[in-house]
């Protein structure tokens, strides 16, 4: 019954991911398109268009870490990394002085191992990056999991350089602090 349930739940998580997914880059580019020179462009930070505008202005000058969203990981393996507690920390302070925010973890995998191995590591790694969060402040309800196992990649290549650019967790804010 715990793996049905378990299996049931990733599935739900998988099909709600990929049907907000399909509409959001749609979203995204239409925007700064149309709106690139018009009114809307003012309003909205020119600095590139990172979230971290949008979520965290207040806490941007404080802390450069919030600017980093993305946690690497090491071949076959969930562990936080040293070079990432840094990043965590800053984002695990803004979410418990900000209880609106709530963020999405996403967790990836490189191409190697099965599909079905690649999710499961890839929720392995959302889950260590969502506990660290938790752990230093952030609470649980502020939280979202999600694995994409090697589905997303940001790097295609074939080689460990590309590899380990898809060895990650990405820390994705879904509703702001008011």
């Amino acid at each position: 019954m715990s793996m049905f349930n378990r299996n049931a739940l990733l599935a739900l998580f998988a099909a709600v991911a990929i049907s907000a997914c399909s509409s959001t880059p749609e979203d995204t580019t239409a925007e700064p398109a149309d709106a690139g020179t018009t009114t809307q462009a003012p309003d909205q930070d020119v600095s590139g268009g990172t979230m971290d505008d949008t979520y965290g202005a207040a806490q941007e000058p404080t802390n450069p870490a919030l600017e980093n969203r993305v946690v690497y990981f090491d071949f076959d393996k969930a562990n936080i990394r040293p070079d990432a507690i840094a990043t965590l920390q800053a984002h695990a302070q803004y979410l418990s002085q900000n209880p609106g925010a709530r963020v999405r973890v996403e967790g990836h995998a490189d191409e190697r191992g099965t599909r079905e191995y690649n999710m499961a590591l890839g929720e392995r790694r959302a889950k260590a990056a969502a506990s660290f969060l938790a752990a230093n402040g952030a609470s649980a309800s502020q939280l979202e999991i999600i694995s994409y196992g090697e589905e997303r990649p940001v790097a295609l290549g074939h080689d460990e350089s590309s590899w380990s650019q898809n060895r990650r967790s990405e820390l994705n804010y879904t509703a702001e602090a008011p």
